[in-house]
């Protein structure tokens, strides 16, 4: 177990003052048994009416409503969890699920819905053809195929930390062959769609033991992450991280959970102004970690 404190900046600049509209904060992870929150703060200016509530997915979600104007925007998150995510997991996943091609519990897809279906177009069907070099149809052990995908994904693309809103399609991270985290979780999630498996998009954190003096090969810890999880049978939810290669989520700190990028955007609002007044917009995180007393 390890217990760990997200400091999560968010500055928004403007050239001149401007009004700003409802603000939608997504911080707050939620208690789990493998994730307790200890503590968390939020400060917010200028200064602002937060209202909570949860969405569809039932992520925890923030409303700040201003009322003054201002030329900067100032979001301030910090949490202290209690991590107890595996070093190498096991997960027992059903026995009639251990190999591809499976079929979902008749039971089961009701719930895992739209999960199971594609949502973004791939008219030359590139995606499918990428995906084939690791699974042909034919017959596959699940974990090791996602595993190989997951890390396939670490090898064959570069990771590039964007700032810019908005995200990549599949089919254009293929044909870059680059993106950021949100571009490699949404690349895998449609790549194992493609044989019928349910997935969902992942917003979070992730942690750097080299920020703690350890060696690591971590990526994306100065910023929100994104990744994976696929749901298999007996196993549940289990995380996948592409950007690092990585199965399981040793590392991994959820805040909220969807079936597409665009539901699972970390802070979304808008300011009421001329377009030239927004000059900039800056976002830090720092994960660091403490040992129990």
């Amino acid at each position: 177990m390890k217990v760990l404190t997200v400091h999560h900046d968010t500055v928004y600049r403007y050239n001149r003052p401007v009004s700003f509209g409802e603000h939608q904060l997504m911080f707050r992870p939620r208690d789990s048994h493998d994730l307790r929150l200890v503590d968390t703060r939020l400060v917010v200016s200028p200064p602002a009416k937060i209202r909570w509530y949860h969405d569809v997915f039932s992520n925890s979600i923030a409303i700040a409503t201003f009322h003054t104007q201002s030329s900067e925007l100032w979001f301030q998150s910090t949490i202290v969890i209690e991590h107890y995510g595996a070093e190498s997991p096991q997960y027992l996943v059903e026995p009639f699920a251990r190999s591809l091609p499976f079929a979902y519990p008749a039971e089961d897809i009701p719930d895992l819905g739209r999960t199971i279906e594609r949502h973004y177009p791939d008219p030359g069907r590139k995606v499918d053809a990428w995906v084939r070099q690791f699974f042909d149809g034919s017959s596959a052990a699940t974990e090791l195929l996602l595993g190989d995908i997951t890390r396939g994904i670490n090898r064959q693309f570069k990771y590039i930390e964007r700032s810019e809103p908005g995200i990549q399609t599949p089919v254009e991270t293929l044909a870059r062959r680059s993106g950021s985290c949100r571009d490699f979780a949404l690349f895998m999630m449609e790549a194992v769609r493609s044989f019928g498996l349910a997935a969902r998009f992942v917003t979070g954190y992730v942690y750097d033991p080299a920020l703690d003096g350890a060696q690591s090969t971590i990526v994306g810890s100065g910023a929100t992450h994104a990744w994976v999880q696929i749901y298999l049978p007996g196993a549940g939810w289990v995380e996948f991280d592409p950007t690092n290669g990585i199965v399981g989520g040793t590392n991994l700190i959820r805040v909220a959970v969807a079936r597409d990028p665009s539901q699972a955007i970390p802070v979304k609002g808008s300011f009421v102004g001329a377009p030239d007044d927004f000059r900039d917009m800056k976002a830090e995180v720092k994960v660091t970690a403490k040992k129990r007393a």
